[in-house]
């Protein structure tokens, strides 16, 4: 089957034109000890400075730098001490807009992909949320600032086949709350087992202080 990464241009474009038209494109990711493909099946849209759900809402950080860079790189961020999550970049240069790959089907290197999700049950559970799906392909910070539009990269986004326009849907993003809590620009292949179940954001109770 051919292998051609997604041009450039494809990820210049406005975010939440570049979200929608992920989906089913494939995702490629080569190791040491192999290839592993994976058909994407849900992703998050995220605006940049204008979001306030964006890690950029604030500005540029050592964090963050590589979402303010040219389209189709790869921005990998650490969260809660445990987990990664990947996304691509989007627009023009300086926008800091990025789209989160929240899920998807391992269409090559399942065992590969069971190594390193030794706890998932079944196959459709090993990239079914973007944590999981960044543990299955063995993503971690070291691929932060990848070129996926460049063949032979360890990431590559490819071609693939677009999801069919009438099953996609469309809501609120997983788990963010404040003034960004209701933008619909979660996207899902509708009836695929691989997307992940919706979560609400919900408010973090502070602890009181001894003794107060």
């Amino acid at each position: 089957m051919p292998r051609t990464p997604l041009d450039r241009s494809f990820f210049r474009r406005p975010v939440l034109e570049v979200a929608p038209d992920l989906l089913g494109r494939t995702l490629l990711r080569r190791t040491a000890a192999g290839t592993i493909s994976l058909r994407l099946t849900e992703v998050e849209a995220y605006a940049g400075e204008q979001d306030p759900g964006s890690h950029a809402y604030r500005g540029r950080t050592d964090r963050n730098a590589v979402m303010f860079g040219p389209a189709g790189h790869i921005y990998v961020y650490f969260t809660y001490g445990m987990w990664h999550c990947m996304n691509v970049v989007c627009g023009e240069e300086g926008a800091a807009s990025a789209v989160l790959l929240r899920a998807g089907e391992v269409t090559e290197g399942t065992e590969l992909a069971r190594k390193h999700r030794p706890k998932a049950r079944k196959d459709r559970e090993l990239a079914q949320g973007p944590a999981r799906l960044a543990t299955a392909l063995d993503i971690d910070r070291t691929l932060d600032g990848t070129d996926a539009c460049t063949p032979g990269t360890p990431l590559e986004l490819l071609t693939g086949t677009p999801a069919d326009r009438t099953r996609i849907r469309t809501g609120p993003r997983t788990g963010v709350g404040g003034d960004g809590a209701h933008h619909p620009w979660r996207y899902w292949i509708d009836g695929d087992p691989t997307v992940s179940p919706y979560r609400a954001h919900e408010q973090r109770r502070r602890r009181k202080a001894a003794g107060a």
